[in-house]
């Protein structure tokens, strides 16, 4: 037994240790294909899981810890435009941003001592959990960007560097994403179980991501990905399974075929309500200038009126744009409960085959030089085309290559490999499904769990349920005898 290591605490009032995880874009169709996960419903219990609009990640997580919906935690999107700073900023990691009582300080209310690990969800900094992990490059002072992590506690970061491996950015996204992320971080996980033995472990899982939106759900390769995270979730279900421990697998949201890339704010500069300022030959989105622009966030967009009497000009613009089903004023906002001071003027909804871009330069000669990088803190709105190398480019292997070689000998190098061109992407989501079969689902280990479905506004007490606590005290968890 390492140093670490301690065996689980046995006393007779503590709660029944939760593992959470969050397979990003499971739904019941890939679920056919995922044997162990199947195999953890059929024994245990399973139904749909209600989502949020937007159903993406940042603000179904928020919902899911919080019991509330974006209008009331104010996570709008993955991001939106801060207009008390006037920049558009998505991916932030800030738990502070995310209002409301979250899960772990109902659970310490109940039982006080209660211990969380956060493994990979959004908004771990800052967190009042007692174990994090999540991903944060160095960003040298020369500009080079390093792939790292962040814990919490800090001595957690080297402890879990020297048994695993430096966290592997570049696989948990970019045209390199793939399976390494997600199995380092299930090695992650099974590490901080064994050795700390939380009360609740939350277990972030992206793979799904990145072929269903390459590819299309229904391609083989996407297939295959789901086969293959079963395949690496085996190990960390069976030790959760040896301690006793009971299982929660769920998903933010499903991903759909699409092949209509919408270039919303494209439309607002025709019109003339997009501003842009030009350095070095190349356009910026001038946000503070512009009478609206959109932030553009999978199927969903945010559009930021700056006055209200342009709120006509807006609509106009952009009504009877191809691939816009909704634009949702005042009242729609609220009647989807994303009626908040971050949310847009407007907000536009995709029609199903449909997503839109954030581009808003109209000659691609004259596109921002992080237009061609991964860089997702840089680009206001959200760029699956990240996911893809250059087919255009004859020498984008060569270019890749070179940047690596620089890379390697600690020098500044720049990665512009990723394609201008929309049209290959295959997948999308941030709509409500038009089926279940095509939505998130929720799967327990308890039998009879849950019921014939579940309110993403209710995972947080069904949590606490399962754990046995209630805001009164220990209870009974559902299904159990």
């Amino acid at each position: 037994m390492s140093t670490h290591e301690h065996p689980a605490p046995a006393t007779a009032d503590r709660p029944t240790p939760l593992l959470v995880l969050d397979v990003v874009g499971l739904t019941p169709r890939l679920l056919d294909h995922m044997p162990h996960l199947k195999a953890l419903g059929e024994s245990g219990s399973r139904a749909p899981l209600g989502t949020v609009l937007p159903a993406v990640t940042c603000a179904a997580q928020s919902t899911f810890l919080t019991g509330t919906m974006p209008s009331e935690h104010g996570i709008v999107g993955n991001g939106w435009y801060f207009r008390e700073l006037g920049d558009v900023l998505l991916w932030r990691q800030h738990n502070g941003l995310v209002a409301g009582d979250k899960l772990w300080d109902a659970a310490r209310r109940a039982h006080p001592g209660y211990t969380v690990a956060n493994i990979c969800w959004w908004y771990a900094m800052g967190a009042d959990t007692d174990i994090t992990v999540t991903p944060r490059p160095v960003y040298y002072a020369d500009g080079r960007k390093e792939p790292d992590c962040y814990t919490r506690p800090a001595a957690l970061h080297d402890e879990l560097t020297d048994k695993l491996g430096t966290f592997p950015l570049f696989h948990f996204w970019g045209p390199g994403a793939d399976l390494v992320s997600s199995r380092w971080i299930i090695d992650a996980t099974r590490h901080i179980i064994r050795t700390r033995h939380p009360d609740l472990t939350l277990c972030y899982l992206p793979h799904l991501d990145y072929d269903l939106q390459r590819f299309g759900p229904d391609d083989p390769r996407s297939l295959k990905a789901a086969a293959d995270l079963d395949a690496a979730m085996a190990p960390l279900l069976d030790d959760a399974r040896a301690e006793g421990r009971t299982v929660v697998a769920l998903s933010e949201y499903g991903i759909t075929r699409v092949n209509r890339p919408v270039d919303i704010n494209r439309a607002l500069r025709r019109a003339g309500l997009l501003e842009v300022h030009t350095q070095d030959g190349m356009e910026y989105l001038d946000p503070m200038a512009s009478r609206a622009f959109a932030v553009a966030d999978h199927q969903i967009a945010h559009v930021y009126v700056r006055r209200p009497e342009d709120l006509d000009a807006t609509r106009a613009a952009l009504d009877g744009l191809p691939g816009i089903e909704q634009l949702l004023d005042d009242e729609g906002k609220k009647a989807q409960h994303l009626d908040h001071p971050r949310a847009g003027e407007l907000v536009a909804v995709a029609e199903p085959d449909a997503w839109f871009t954030y581009y808003y330069w109209l000659d691609d000669a004259r596109a921002p030089d992080f237009a061609q990088l991964v860089e997702i803190h840089r680009k206001p709105g959200y760029d699956p085309v990240e996911l893809f190398m250059d087919p255009l480019d004859p020498y984008v292997k060569v270019k890749a290559a070179t940047a690596l070689a620089r890379k390697k000998l600690g020098m500044r190098y720049r990665m512009a490999v990723v394609p201008l061109d929309p049209s290959p992407i295959r997948g999308s989501h941030g709509r409500l499904p038009a089926s279940d079969d095509d939505g998130p689902l929720l799967i327990c280990s308890t039998p009879r769990a849950v019921g014939d479905r579940v309110a993403a506004t209710d995972v947080k007490s069904l949590l606490l349920r399962l754990a046995g606590l209630t805001e009164d005290g220990p209870s009974v968890p559902t299904g159990h005898k």
